[in-house]
């Protein structure tokens, strides 16, 4: 794990350095971890995708902790951030920063130790997007997020990594571009280069300037077309690079969707707006029964339910969610009462967020909610299917159906994806990596396996569609 502490107290950063020796002796685990005394050295040696958390002094002369975690999230939105406090009347703007985590200082030992062990479980679990390479420091994994440029010098392929550190291995430039160009942040400058935009700092006439300092060189036939793309992709990533929470709403395959239950039209109006406001695509029900219909048809990334609802109550349609998806319930009532918010808990909500809250909190803590349930996530559900991340298992009607491990990984990405055609190609780099590309006969082979099986465990439905001339999608089955 790597992680960087950023405290002007010294004191108190010889406590936390104590507590993560103390951690690392008792899980026998490793952590390379930094230290910094003010925000201005912490942000001036940031380049993005460094480290795994960073634990935030809020109160800090000139950059604030807040303030910092702004200038971080835009160049690194998968980093967690944990704020440390004397004070808890910061919490709330931690929400704006999609904070892990909020802890009061002095720092329990107990609870900061909880807290490594859980985020070491995800990044144990967690695997990461990129491919294998063999190069002369041996076998390893190149991550795309941390992937800043790749350039070839003499049939030698150099990777330039966020870290500084740089691998390289015997090859041609052309036994790699397929795959890397294939995702929107990487753009071929130069016969000789690939840049991923994320880390681009400015593009002008002489060339790329990298957040590292790196000059690229831009070929004359090619300026029009850099030009043209970093502004393309400037333009679908500007809101990211706004660090409050007013930033569009989106996973992977568009919008996030929620559902919206609640039998008061005036209520579902006001927050259905706010939800818009952030481009979330929202749809509503008013009583539990048209959610679960509802839920049943589409995948929504989260529910929103009102407690008192005709019906069954809230809490009772949120122990049925559970039952039969996977989908993360917030209640959103009038009751405030502890005891309706620890039930509301108690039945599986991930939050209980009460009608008097402001906007802005509102938003915070629904974004905030969606993000931390999505990067915990370790099953997905689709009807009669069932997907165990962490176990690298699948269900049908809870039996399990044997996969191959290539079978098990192409069904989660296409999953992840429902809906989106995948190119045979695309599907190849996804899984194959940096291997040359064979004509999709490795695709071919492995998607009629994998339709096989599904096909005989749920007669009646085709979960891996095949579109002519396209590629191959994923579609949910209703339970």
């Amino acid at each position: 794990m790597r992680i960087a502490v950023c405290d002007d107290d010294e004191r108190e950063i010889s406590r936390i350095g104590k507590l993560i020796t103390e951690y690392q002796i008792s899980r026998e685990q490793a952590i390379d971890c930094r230290y910094f005394t003010n925000s201005t050295d912490f942000l001036c040696e940031l380049k993005g995708g460094e480290y795994d958390l960073v634990l935030l002094d809020v109160m800090m002369p000139g950059i604030g902790g807040i303030q910092t975690a702004q200038e971080l999230r835009r160049s690194d939105r998968n980093v967690r951030l944990i704020f440390v406090s004397a004070s808890p009347e910061f919490a709330v703007d931690s929400y704006r920063v999609e904070a892990y985590y909020y802890l009061l200082k002095p720092i329990d030992a107990d609870s900061f130790f909880a807290l490594l062990d859980k985020i070491g479980a995800e990044l144990s679990a967690q695997v990461e997007q990129g491919f294998i390479l063999k190069s002369r420091d041996g076998v390893g994994r190149i991550a795309f997020a941390r992937l800043v440029y790749v350039e070839v010098i003499n049939k030698t392929v150099f990777f330039h990594l966020a870290d500084g550190a740089v691998r390289e291995t015997t090859a041609t430039l052309a036994d790699f571009e397929g795959r890397l160009l294939s995702r929107p942040e990487f753009l071929k400058t130069h016969r000789s280069y690939l840049v991923n935009l994320r880390y681009v700092q400015a593009i002008d006439a002489n060339g790329v300037t990298m957040k590292s300092g790196h000059s690229i060189p831009v070929s004359r036939q090619r300026r029009s077309r850099v030009w043209d793309a970093y502004m393309h992709f400037l333009h679908q990533t500007e809101t990211e690079d706004f660090a409050s929470g007013a930033d569009k709403a989106e996973r992977p395959d568009g919008p996030w969707r929620i559902l919206l239950v609640d039998d008061d039209p005036a209520d579902r109006t006001v927050w259905a707006d706010i939800l818009r406001s952030h481009g979330c695509i929202v749809q509503s029900a008013d009583n539990g029964g048209d959610a679960l219909r509802l839920a049943s048809d589409c995948r929504f990334d989260c529910v929103l339910l009102d407690v008192m609802i005709p019906g069954e109550d809230g809490f009772s349609i949120c122990e049925r969610f559970h039952g039969s998806m996977d989908i993360p319930v917030i209640f959103l009532s009038y009751l405030t009462e502890s005891d309706k918010q620890l039930e509301g808990f108690a039945v599986g909500g991930i939050d209980y967020i009460t009608k008097d809250t402001p906007a802005e909190l509102f938003w915070a803590k629904v974004e905030t909610r969606i993000r931390l349930t999505m990067s915990e996530r370790t099953q997905l559900r689709y009807g009669p299917l069932l997907l165990d991340l962490a176990k690298r298992r699948v269900l049908i009607d809870e039996k399990e159906l044997p996969l191959e491990p290539l079978e098990f990984d192409i069904l989660c990405r296409l999953s992840e994806r429902a809906g989106h055609v995948f190119a045979p190609e695309e599907i190849y780099g996804m899984i194959w990596g940096g291997q040359p590309w064979d004509g999709g006969k490795l695709v071919q082979m492995h998607m009629s396996r994998l339709r096989r099986k599904l096909e005989k465990a749920w007669e009646g439905h085709c979960f891996i569609e095949t579109v002519w001339g396209q590629g191959y999608r994923f579609v949910p089955a209703k339970q």
